[in-house]
């Protein structure tokens, strides 16, 4: 279990929020919270992915072989 304090203003569009979706505060904060984490993830995959990945083909180089210079 998470105790979380947050601002009455942020309290206060949560339950703004959870009320137009027809859900609850603590389904919402799971959702963020899982959101965040998935997309941190991702950030991290794709960080690691453009460090594998790197070129040292100029662009003009890279257009060339892929035919689209001429």
């Amino acid at each position: 279990m998470l105790a979380i304090r947050l601002e009455k203003e942020l309290e206060q569009a949560l339950d703004i929020l959870a009320k137009a979706k027809g859900s609850n505060r603590s389904a919402l904060v799971r959702e963020a919270i899982t959101r965040y984490i998935e997309d941190y993830e991702d950030l991290e995959l794709a960080k690691e992915s453009l460090a594998n990945t790197r070129s040292s083909k100029s662009l003009k180089q890279l257009r060339e072989d892929l035919g689209l210079e001429g």
